[in-house]
């Protein structure tokens, strides 16, 4: 009896002792431990997302910031605003910015073409301002640039106050609009893109190496930019390539680099495994669906892409309501229920239909008023089927993707039309 007793005290003790550690190995999730946390992950060809958690939550954009300030100066060199070879001079301002930072003296210049490196492997930031101060005269009125040019890219919930990503309480963005942003640069500029690969530039007989490790270390990693203030945490985003399919990551919270790194790998590798489940189930067929009713509703080509959920007359998509007796949302223009939230992307019709069906019945309440859209819309050279439920207000749109994002299925919510 006492050997069997002493036996289970110290099993009890060693337990005891292990619970610290196991707490530290396994810990919580990123989203649960870190209010600043925030990732996407998106399948570059066709813009389906494989991954999002807070992706639509407002988080300060940090070094990020400097992608809209290289897809501007990208625009700029493109359009022969300004060559390679063109001087830009550093001002003051420029030179006062604080590190990380090329150390630029005020009163010298810097050739156009000098400004890319040290923007993407040094995240310079004087070099931001230098950029900014030659393309629209003040750093100010590059911002104003540079949320302009992010609205025409449908980055609705981002504003640029600095060129840098310098802390300022105004300069918002989030981890979908950050994808965005990314992609738009990879499929706008695909000439600059080697750059976001380097991992090491001379300027004036000093080398400078990145801050960007995942280069290096994730298997198919070519670019693009990391990003940290006190404010954000550990910014990063990635674009990879495995199998001829192109992922792009963003990672916003992170409360280490290497922390940040790990995470990133992980997503993407999840995201790769995923991928290449849906590809496996788009070439077998899918038993039906259990039927809801199917209508006809106009749905716009901007609410497939996600920029809008208000039904506009460009003819007839596919639309089954989740109720046997529903009809379409309210009308475009109406105050209510243009919201709506998306669940996937598919090759066939059918299959976008019942993941769609899978997520209404994992709503309740009043969210069980949302309809199944299956949209048609054209990517590139493919058509894809969008899944969704629409016809919500905006609450209700987040809601419901909080709580399938709860229960494991991933989501975005998607805005109306001019919103």
């Amino acid at each position: 009896m006492f050997p069997a007793t002493s036996y289970r005290f110290r099993g009890l003790i060693a337990l005891v002792l292990l619970l610290p550690l196991l707490a530290v190995l396994i810990g919580p999730s990123p989203a649960q431990a870190n209010p600043r946390y925030a990732s996407i992950v998106v399948d570059y060809a066709t813009g389906e997302v494989l991954h999002a958690s807070n992706a639509d939550a407002r988080r300060y954009p940090a070094s990020l910031t400097k992608m809209m300030t290289l897809y501007l100066l990208f625009e700029a060199l493109e359009q022969g605003k300004v060559s390679m070879n063109q001087d830009f001079r550093v001002s003051p301002h420029a030179a006062s910015m604080p590190p990380s930072k090329l150390g630029l003296r005020a009163g010298t210049t810097i050739k156009a073409g000098e400004t890319i490196q040290p923007l993407i492997v040094r995240s310079a930031n004087d070099v931001a301002v230098v950029v900014g101060e030659a393309l629209a005269g003040t750093e100010s009125a590059f911002a104003r640039k540079m949320t302009e040019k992010a609205r025409q890219m449908g980055m609705h919930s981002t504003t640029f106050r600095n060129a840098s990503g310098l802390p300022n309480s105004g300069q918002v963005t989030t981890a979908r609009d950050m994808a965005t942003l990314a992609m738009r640069v990879m499929r706008d500029f695909p000439q600059y893109y080697h750059y976001f690969d380097d991992q090491s530039f001379t300027y004036r007989g000093q080398t400078h190496t990145s801050h960007n490790r995942l280069i290096r270390s994730y298997n198919g990693a070519d670019g693009l930019k990391t990003g940290y203030i006190r404010a954000s945490g550990f910014n990063v985003a990635t674009s990879a390539v495995r199998d001829g399919r192109r992922l792009v990551g963003v990672v916003m919270g992170g409360r280490t680099a290497q922390s940040r790194n790990a995470h990133m790998a992980d997503l993407l590798d999840r995201g790769f495994l995923r991928a290449g489940q849906l590809q496996l189930a788009k070439a077998r067929p899918v038993p039906p669906v259990p039927a809801a009713r199917p209508t006809r509703l106009a749905v716009s080509d901007a609410m497939a892409r996600g920029e809008s959920d208000a039904p506009r007359n460009v003819g007839g998509i596919l639309v089954s309501s989740a109720q046997a007796a529903a009809t379409p949302g309210p009308a475009a223009g109406g105050r209510t229920g243009q919201w709506g939230v998306q669940v996937g992307a598919f090759q066939a019709a059918d299959q976008a239909q019942s993941l769609a069906s899978q997520a209404f019945s994992r709503l309740s309440g009043d969210l069980t008023k949302a309809q199944i859209a299956v949209t048609e819309v054209q990517v590139s050279d493919k058509k894809l089927f969008r899944a969704r439920l629409v016809g919500l207000m905006e609450g209700e749109a987040h809601n419901a993707c909080q709580h399938l994002s709860r229960q494991g299925m991933d989501c975005m919510v998607v805005r109306p039309t001019g919103s």
